[in-house]
């Protein structure tokens, strides 16, 4: 067995980042994962540099592991087909507008029809009983109503998006863990269910698990944001020759960073003896640990505070990750031959199991390139297969 979700099988019908990535981990866990495609492909298939059409970087980094089958889901004969192949799932996950997939006939209660175990995963914008409920997203919108673009006008003064798709990545972790969760729940019951993973919803309760701060009480003590982060000085530390991350946060770290550094004087000043102290006092405290940073080497500090339990670790470029010597330790990088694009590198999962080790099993698929067996696969008769590829429901890759 490869994987702890060998042997379960999920439709994906999603695009973008959100619902790929998600289904992207859970088959490297070893699911079985078939994306379904429109005729024109996923988007992100032309996102980045490529080697060949419909093979671009942001594509490949969160399709791996899967087959693809077009189906024009708006033709009937398509539809059919979604509904039979899924009748041998587990799982359907999609990303798409609830409104979007009743329209289409491709709603909780038309997989139910044909498969009443299935899991159906809906991942979009809104909950859709709110009055944000029928509105598109994508991550800038969900960064800017979950207050994550707004974090940054309480520190440098303009609201700013972070320089990555956190909503979307933090969504899909977030359906990884509904889908798993649901499928424990079967072992246990029976029984299939739906579940809606919104962004919003979902962000707001990623980023007030520490911003909600004197609003965790009723009436409030104080405002939102959590004081530590919310410092202009948080950032890494400038050394003679570069930067530096270090963070002496417990009263056993602050101690060990002022003997180590030098800085007994700090030991006695009333606004840093404890955690609480140093935090009331944040500005003055990021501000002396500057200072103290700024006098030796980044290699020097590295050297000094390495073997001591304050964390302190160098501040990396992303070309610098490729180059990173615990990341190449533990064979975090793969080049792997694709039969088509040629070298690749890419990530190893993440996570590792003792037992039931995840992996990469299937290389990124060309559009369409399993549309017909995975056709033969749900049942349908070749004249049924040829059908859809005359009124191009379906291609083959």
């Amino acid at each position: 067995m490869s994987g702890p979700l060998s042997g379960v099988k999920i439709l994906e019908i999603s695009a973008v980042v959100l619902g790929p990535w998600a289904c992207q981990i859970l088959a490297d866990m070893g699911a079985e994962v078939i994306k379904v495609e429109p005729p024109k492909g996923d988007s992100n298939r032309t996102l980045g540099a490529s080697r060949n059409k419909g093979m671009a970087a942001l594509y490949l980094t969160c399709n791996r592991n899967k087959r693809s089958i077009v189906l024009d889901v708006k033709q009937p004969a398509a539809r059919a087909a979604v509904l039979k192949i899924a009748a041998g799932c587990d799982v359907v996950i999609h990303n798409n507008r609830p409104q979007v997939m009743d329209k289409l006939g491709l709603a909780y209660e038309d997989f139910k029809a044909v498969n009443e175990k299935i899991i159906y995963c809906g991942a979009y914008g809104y909950g859709r009983n709110g009055p944000y409920g029928s509105r598109g997203a994508l991550d800038d919108s969900i960064q800017a109503v979950s207050g994550v673009a707004m974090l940054n006008d309480m520190v440098l003064g303009e609201p700013r998006y972070l320089p990555t798709v956190v909503a979307d990545k933090t969504t899909a972790m977030a359906v990884v863990q509904a889908v798993t969760a649901a499928l424990f729940s079967r072992e246990r019951t029976g029984k299939g269910q739906q579940i809606e993973v919104p962004m919003f919803e979902t962000m707001v309760y990623f980023v007030m698990a520490e911003h909600l701060w004197g609003n965790a009480f009723e009436p409030p003590i104080g405002r939102a944001g959590y004081t530590r982060l919310m410092s202009y000085h948080r950032k890494p530390y400038k050394t003679l020759d570069g930067y530096i991350a270090i963070l002496p946060y417990f009263d056993s770290h602050w101690e060990i960073f002022c003997q180590l550094s030098g800085r007994l004087d700090l030991l006695e000043d009333p606004r840093f003896r404890t955690l609480a102290d140093r935090v009331g006092n944040i500005d003055a405290t990021f501000e002396e640990t500057a200072k103290t940073m700024a006098t030796r080497t980044t290699g020097e500090w590295l050297e000094i505070f390495g073997a001591s339990s304050v964390p302190t670790i160098v501040v990396n470029t992303l070309d610098g990750l490729l180059e990173d010597p615990h990341l190449k330790a533990v064979d975090f990088w793969q080049e792997i031959d694709h039969p088509t694009e040629g070298r690749l590198r890419m990530t190893r999962f993440p996570y590792t199991f003792s037992e039931t080790p995840a992996d990469v099993r299937r290389l990124q698929p060309r559009l369409g390139e399993h549309s017909v067996e995975v056709l033969r696969e749900a049942g349908l008769a070749q004249a049924e297969i040829d059908a859809l590829l005359a009124a191009k429901a379906t291609t083959q890759g």
